[in-house]
């Protein structure tokens, strides 16, 4: 409870999107996108469950290109029609034959008609002209030929409905599936139409059973033109024809092919119960078969989702396409499509029957009749509840509620977590449901929703609740490694920009030869070894919970112990001096990766630990958080006095004192530039895994030299001096104070001297 006390104004802030998509649910606004995703989510589900298997029972007789180059431009004569039915319905034996095809046009290629006008013209007093050209005419009635082959057969023909302010009407209807008295007390129903194109009547007549070929765009479904949806039935307003409701050409094919053996399967639309205002609403149809009553559901305006078994076309893998040139030739064996549901159309482009939908573009529209004819016969049809509204915002207002009181009381990494598994349940529910219960759900809302809140919470939290710690990160984030602003954050009113004296380990690392390596490189490797140098002499600052002041050319300046305070800052600050001085060899020779020789690069870093002062600093145009004061000053000197003595990390004797755990070599005792005492200056001495006895007796001789050294006793200094000579290690070193021996034991010795050297090059 006192964390919900705590952000209760996060949690409000949470459930303001949840209230936004409520609205939205509840129809308040247009929800364009809303819809767009749902869209996007259906298709999604739809490709991820395709059967992507072959239905034998339904063959697509195309009118294709190789058909159209043989047989000439479409429409072909009516005779070539009546070939191809022939041939379908009596040498392949197919079961329902339903075409894909407008015939509202007489057939004219034969020329009878002109023969008949020439009879009544100018032939009017030729003798037997005008009987031979009746004798002729069942010859050239192309149409009456067409009639015949379709006369007594299972064939369904397509109609087309249209819509317009005067209503225009052509060619004959069939009979309509359902009387206009079935939507007396419904809702919408179903699409209007005030007009059609049908068949032309003998056509019509002879092959009584047709269905309409429109394809409409939901207003939600089909906002973006691809068909996802297309409707089963359609109501026809009347005009010249009977008013009633009519069946797609899906429908009627299904119809002769599951109906029962002599008549074909009624339909009954299924409502909802009644609403508050008595009216219903449309949620299937109840078709009559041979196998018994098949529940088809659809939706309020009597569309069903396309049941999609692949992506289309003749080598999409879920119908056999036999080209109409290959049936008009005899190409196919005696009853090799015998039982079939052959469906005539065409995937021509020039045809003008292609669609876009969520398995492909390009789709023929006869494959869309076909799919749905499918899914039918299968009952493998899904759709939307009419209680789909209900059961968004039922999922909204609880997602919503869960991720209201979870995130806010959550840290980052489980926000994350509870909004990731929120969404995951959403889209498992409703995956689950479309495939089990075949029901089509909302789901864009939900997820909406979920992105939101989870947004509105982590701003909230981000820019009200962490303002502290946010201005924190904006002061340190810069300089400090993100593990220590991390800490910082757990108390950040201990840490501000404001200046104060502390005691403080600062380092400054020169790279050495940088003059020589820029003269011999482009500019372009010479930024990308830079870049590199920097990284990763960054990177082991940070890891060792340094804080970084500044990069000057060549040089990178940092220190330990602030913002952050912490005990052992020599300690940390010498492990990264040696860790820096161990990885630049890498770098040098990674900076020729031309295939040139490797180049020689190595750092200096000078290291000094005491009381400075450390704070934000600068003018009114530009500040940093950094350090001054002679102690740093000190750092920057010994840093150049590396190639003096031949090592890479001189530190002075607060830093070597500091250093718990390391073995430190005395370098010399010097006189800096700005410093008037002497300096005790030290380098770190790396121990070997079993070659400490030796490193430790190296040490000690040279501890002795230094006292001989410093004692102005040369003969033992020279003494002490040979066997380290002698061995090689460290030979800068060690011939440096071999030649100062040298020198000094030509004078005489001096009792003011001190023993420290004088440096006053910086």
């Amino acid at each position: 409870m006192n964390a919900l006390r705590r952000h209760g104004a996060r949690i409000l802030a949470s459930l303001l999107p949840v209230a936004l998509v409520v609205a939205s649910v509840l129809g308040t606004w247009n929800r364009p996108l809303i819809d767009r995703l749902d869209n996007l989510l259906y298709d999604v589900r739809l490709r991820a469950t395709l059967p992507g298997t072959l239905d034998p029972r339904i063959v697509i007789v195309d009118v294709d290109d190789p058909s159209l180059q043989q047989f000439g431009q479409w429409p072909w004569s009516r005779d070539r029609l009546a070939a191809l039915t022939t041939e379908l319905m009596q040498r392949q034996q197919v079961a329902v034959l339903g075409f894909d095809v407008l015939f509202a046009e007489a057939d004219r290629s034969s020329g009878l008609e002109v023969l008949r006008q020439m009879a009544h013209d100018a032939f009017q007093g030729q003798v037997g002209f005008a009987e031979q050209v009746e004798q002729l005419s069942s010859q050239l009635d192309h149409d009456a030929a067409f009639a015949a082959a379709l006369a007594g057969r299972p064939v369904a023909l397509g109609f087309y409905f249209t819509q317009s302010a005067v209503p225009r009407a052509s060619g004959k209807l069939p009979a309509p599936a359902l009387p206009p008295a079935v939507w007396q007390d419904a809702n919408v129903g179903a699409t209007r139409w005030n007009g059609f194109v049908g068949n032309l009547a003998s056509l019509a007549e002879a092959a009584p059973v047709a269905g309409f070929l429109n394809v409409v765009y939901d207003d939600r479904q089909d906002v973006d033109g691809v068909v996802r949806s297309v409707p089963l039935i359609a109501r026809f307003d009347g005009g010249e024809a009977a008013p009633g409701t009519y069946e797609s050409l899906a429908l009627a094919v299904h119809g002769l092919a599951a109906g029962a053996p002599t008549t074909r399967p009624s339909i009954a639309p299924v409502f909802t119960p009644p609403g508050a205002d008595g009216r219903r609403t449309l949620e299937a149809l109840m078709l009559a078969t041979r196998s018994g009553p098949l529940r088809v559901p659809v939706d309020t305006r009597g569309s069903v989702r396309v049941p999609f078994r692949g992506p289309g076309g003749p080598h999409g893998g879920s119908f056999r396409y036999v080209s109409a040139a290959d049936v008009l030739r005899g190409a196919l064996a005696p009853g090799e499509l015998k039982g079939k549901i052959v469906l005539v159309g065409s995937s021509a482009p020039g045809l003008d029957d292609l669609r876009t939908t969520p398995v492909g573009t390009g789709f023929a529209g006869v494959e869309v009749h076909a799919n749905i004819v499918s899914g039918l016969l299968d009952d493998r049809l899904v759709g939307a509840p009419d209680y789909a509204p209900g059961y968004e915002l039922v999922t909204v207002l609880l997602a919503g509620l869960l991720l209201a009181f979870g995130l806010s009381v959550s840290s980052a990494p489980r926000a994350v977590l509870i909004a990731l598994a929120t969404a995951a349940v959403l889209v498992g529910l409703d995956t689950w449901l479309y495939l089990e219960a075949g029901l089509v759900l909302p789901l864009a809302a939900a997820l909406i929703m979920v992105g939101l809140a989870f947004v509105f919470n982590m701003s909230w939290g981000y820019f009200v609740e962490s303002r502290s710690s946010r201005s924190l990160a904006h002061l340190f984030g810069t300089y400090v490694p993100p593990q220590l602003v991390e800490e910082m954050r757990d108390n950040p009113g201990r840490y501000s920009m404001r200046a104060e004296n502390r005691e403080l380990t600062v380092m400054f690392c020169d790279m050495r030869g940088f003059t020589r390596l820029a003269e011999q490189m482009t500019p372009e490797a010479l930024q990308a070894f830079l870049n590199d140098f920097f990284s990763r002499m960054t990177e082991i600052i940070s890891a060792h919970r340094g804080t970084i002041d500044k990069y000057m050319g060549d040089c990178v300046m940092a220190f330990w112990g602030a913002p952050v305070e912490m005990a052992d800052h020599a300690r940390l600050a010498v492990a990264a001096a040696i860790e820096m001085a161990a990885a630049v060899p890498g770098l040098g020779g990674a900076a020729r990766a031309d295939g040139a020789p490797p180049i020689q690069v190595a750092i200096g870093i000078g290291l000094n630990t005491g009381v400075m002062s450390v704070g934000d600093m600068g003018s009114a145009v530009r500040r940093s958080y950094t350090v001054v004061g002679d102690a740093v000053n000190l750092a920057s000197r010994l840093e150049g006095l590396g190639p003096t003595y031949g090592v890479q990390i001189v530190a002075s004797e607060a830093t070597a004192r500091a250093a718990d755990g390391v073995a430190w070599q005395e370098l010399d005792l010097v006189r800096v530039k700005g410093k008037d005492r002497p300096v005790r200056i030290f380098t770190p001495v790396p121990m070997a895994r079993g070659a400490d006895a030796d490193a430790a007796a190296e040490l000690s001789d040279w501890v002795g030299f230094l006292s001989a050294y410093r004692a102005q006793d040369w003969l033992q200094a020279e003494a002490k001096l040979q066997p380290l000579l002698a061995s090689g290690v460290k030979k800068v070193l060690y011939r440096l104070y071999a030649q100062r021996v040298a020198s000094f034991r030509l004078l005489p010795k001096d009792p003011q001297w001190d023993g420290a050297t004088r440096f006053e090059t910086k």
